[in-house]
């Protein structure tokens, strides 16, 4: 029987931080303006239930931080108590932001880069035969291919970033890889006989069902730190820091009583 493709689990990253911001907001004006409660009082209870909400439901560590400190660092610009920049500043700090974490990447993780070292003998754990294709999802800096090709120095590397400014930067830092400006997720997969991720929870679903999809039988599914939910790993390897390293060969197996993508 045909194992069953994983379903992506949907993710509206930052619509969850921007409503929470309004939404205190809301509470400060109600608290300020309907029940006559002092600025400070005001202040404090809609920021207190802001963050007490981003920690409870806010995800991952640096969502919980962006949910929580969304409101009170509004709060603080716009009742003047720090003095505003120019227009301009705020514009190249906008543009910056935009050419190094494009929007329609908000929803993959941030800037994580794969330590140095990090991958240094994953192939007596995953052998690849010579000249092995290999794609780094994301690729970011070029760190996880420099890690890769540490790893896997007779391989043909590839690495795929949506921030075109990055994109160049990984370029020069990684010349023995082919380095594209564009979106993994569209990126076709079937040609490689390894993807490396190094995502966050939210997006393994849907890289799950991306790999199951698209990859060859053997080719492998590899992800630094994060598992795929329902799936039983072929491998998992321990970097030199201690953070473990996920290994799917396909077709994946699944857990025990899980079915792919269950």
């Amino acid at each position: 029987m045909k194992p069953r493709r994983a379903t992506p689990a949907p993710d509206r990253w930052p619509l969850p931080a921007l409503v929470l911001w309004l939404a205190a907001w809301a509470g400060f004006a109600a608290l300020r303006v309907g029940l006559q409660r002092p600025v400070a009082e005001a202040f404090g209870i809609a920021a207190l239930l802001a963050m007490l909400w981003a920690v409870r439901h806010g995800g991952t560590p640096m969502r919980r931080m962006v949910m929580a400190l969304g409101f009170p660092l509004s709060w603080v610009l716009a009742a003047g108590v720090l003095p505003l920049p120019p227009a301009w500043v705020w514009a190249l700090l906008l543009l910056a932001a935009l050419a190094l974490y494009p929007w329609r990447a908000w929803r993959d993780a941030p800037l994580y880069p794969t330590p140095p070292g990090a991958l240094d003998g994953l192939r007596e754990a995953i052998w690849l035969p010579p000249r092995a294709c290999i794609l780094d999802a994301g690729c970011g800096l070029g760190d996880g291919l420099l890690a890769l090709e540490r790893a896997y120095p007779d391989a043909r590397l590839t690495g795929i970033e949506r921030a075109w400014v990055l994109r160049l930067l990984a370029g020069v830092r990684c010349p023995a890889a082919q380095v594209r400006h564009g979106d993994f997720w569209a990126a076709d997969w079937s040609a490689y006989d390894m993807v490396y991720l190094f995502q966050r929870p939210e997006t393994m679903p849907r890289a799950a069902a991306k790999a199951l999809a698209e990859l060859k039988p053997g080719a492998w599914l590899v992800s630094l730190e994060f598992d795929v939910p329902g799936w039983t790993p072929a491998v998992c390897w321990r970097c030199p820091d201690g953070r473990p390293v996920w290994g799917y060969a396909m077709p994946p197996e699944p857990a025990a009583g899980s079915p792919i993508g269950g």
